[in-house]
């Protein structure tokens, strides 16, 4: 999800490839934050008349990150191990997909933010939705393509078809109703099962919240009252969320009977799906020097009461899921 400061954590973490990614990806995402920063006291307001000045500002910005990205990627991680031709790799099995769901939502969040800075510059509608979308997708690309040219992983097709799925939530409902009614946001806590596994699930806390599948959750979250009359007094803050999750994963593909000689216990690999209230915080109106955390917040799933139906067949009612 989206800090300036986790930026600064890249250079120490650059150990293993899943959580390699996603620091970048959170890099990304943290720096288009800061040049928004100004502007969401307004909530990024569009212009009417092209801006010059504002879009220089995000093109240049965003171009150094992009080649800053790149160069980071090649020199910290890729040069250290054999290139190969470019191939192709299928890991849709893995982490019961729950890594595709952090592409489909860090590709969402990237072209939304992005089409706030297009919008500010002055872009018009049509053009800023297009310019977004390939934005994200090129911003999101770089890692994959490098991925085809190491031997030890590959191009992922399933990791290009999420970022696709999360570009098109955002496009379709910009064109379609000129807003975002649904959004794509993570939340995330410590699972039990990091100490079975620490190389791939963690050691650190930054590390577990990252790497560990098991604690994150996806939800589509859902704005009722956008869907309401203009004089519903409903509360337009007040959205609606579905979530995924999954559990009991130790390995990638399946769980191991040993680690380094030491026994692990039996864990049963499941699913969980999830309901529950959210909220749009951003959506109020506040003192001016609130709408910047406000705005930040709405990548990420407020904790609340939410009921709980995974695979071995269990509907639980939780008192708060983060």
């Amino acid at each position: 999800m989206m800090c300036i400061c986790r930026s600064l954590r890249i250079l120490q973490v650059f150990t293993r490839r899943l959580y390699m990614k996603k620091l970048i990806l959170l890099f990304l995402l943290a720096a288009l934050s800061f040049q928004q920063l100004p502007a969401q006291q307004y909530f990024l307001p569009p212009s009417e008349q092209f801006r010059p000045d504002r879009f220089r500002k995000v093109v240049f910005t965003e171009s150094a990150i992009f080649v800053l990205t790149s160069i980071g990627l090649y020199f910290l991680w890729y040069k250290k191990y054999p290139a190969s031709k470019f191939h192709f790799l299928n890991d849709n099995r893995e982490w019961l997909q729950m890594d595709k769901m952090g592409h489909a939502t860090t590709a969402y969040n990237i072209s939304t933010m992005q089409h706030d800075l297009l919008r500010w510059s002055g872009v018009k509608p049509n053009q800023a939705i297009l310019g977004s979308a390939l934005t994200s997708l090129a911003f999101l690309s770089i890692v994959e393509v490098m991925d085809g040219f190491s031997r030890d992983w590959g191009f992922s097709g399933g990791d290009m078809v999420a970022n696709l799925s999360g570009i098109g939530l955002f496009a379709a409902q910009q064109k379609g109703w000129g807003q975002q009614r649904m959004g794509l946001k993570f939340s995330a806590s410590f699972s039990p099962y990091a100490i079975y596994n620490p190389k791939q699930l963690g050691t650190k806390w930054a590390e577990r919240l990252m790497k560990d599948y098991n604690g994150q959750t996806y939800w589509l979250s859902v704005n009722l009252r956008s869907f309401m009359k203009t004089e519903s007094n409903f509360p337009v803050w007040l959205n609606a969320a579905a979530g995924i999750g999954a559990d009991g994963m130790i390995g990638a593909r399946q769980n191991p009977f040993e680690i380094n000689g030491k026994a692990i216990p039996s864990f049963k690999r499941s699913r969980q799906f999830y309901l529950a209230a959210d909220a749009d915080l951003h959506r109020i109106r506040s003192a001016q020097a609130l709408n910047a955390p406000l705005f930040s917040l709405q990548y990420f799933k407020i904790p609340a009461p939410a009921i709980e139906y995974n695979t071995n067949r269990k509907l639980t009612l939780k008192p708060i899921q983060f």
